[in-house]
């Protein structure tokens, strides 16, 4: 069972990857910083969290805990998995460095306190907008920019969602 300790020992509370964090900086690692909720792991998250962990040397997940993720309102059967097992799929994956929950409606706090060197959203965000009230806004954007970091954003593999992947599966 040491590679499920390897891989549980990447899940992380907030304190403690602000400790290693703060390591992997010392050692001037880039530490990237991006979130979802990651609920049906597919092709497009993957692709996506490859291509963000290709922007540094570090990855750190951020993964929506399951009261979060119903806050969103993104269906009343949602998180298919709870958070327990979201990320323990997230840290099995090789390029993913620590996986860390948040409770809040926004990653906002988790940014706040872990100043990442590299903020990544999907495409579907607006890596120049500045304006919080503006849609495509990518929430903390303001904080990594002010730590001297940047905020790119990833295309998506198209055809592959979590919606669209439960809608074939009621089909």
């Amino acid at each position: 069972m040491a590679r499920l300790t390897y891989i549980q020992d990447k899940i992380v509370s907030i304190e403690e990857a602000q400790k290693r964090i703060a390591l992997f900086q010392l050692k001037n690692e880039a530490v990237v910083f991006t979130n979802g909720c990651f609920d049906v792991l597919h092709l497009g998250h993957v692709t996506y969290l490859a291509a963000a962990a290709d922007l540094g040397k570090r990855l750190i997940v951020a993964i929506n805990t399951d009261d979060s993720v119903r806050r969103l309102g993104k269906a009343p059967n949602r998180p298919i998995n709870d958070a327990h097992a979201r990320a323990t799929l997230i840290a099995a994956l090789g390029f993913v460095d620590l996986v860390i929950a948040f409770d809040e409606d926004t990653p906002l706090e988790a940014i706040r306190t872990l100043k990442p060197d590299v903020l990544v959203k999907g495409a579907d965000y607006d890596q120049n907008e500045v304006n919080p009230l503006k849609s495509g806004f990518i929430v903390g954007s303001d904080i990594v920019r002010e730590n001297g970091g940047i905020v790119q954003t990833i295309d998506f593999v198209h055809g592959y969602s979590t919606t669209e992947i439960l809608k074939k599966g009621a089909q």
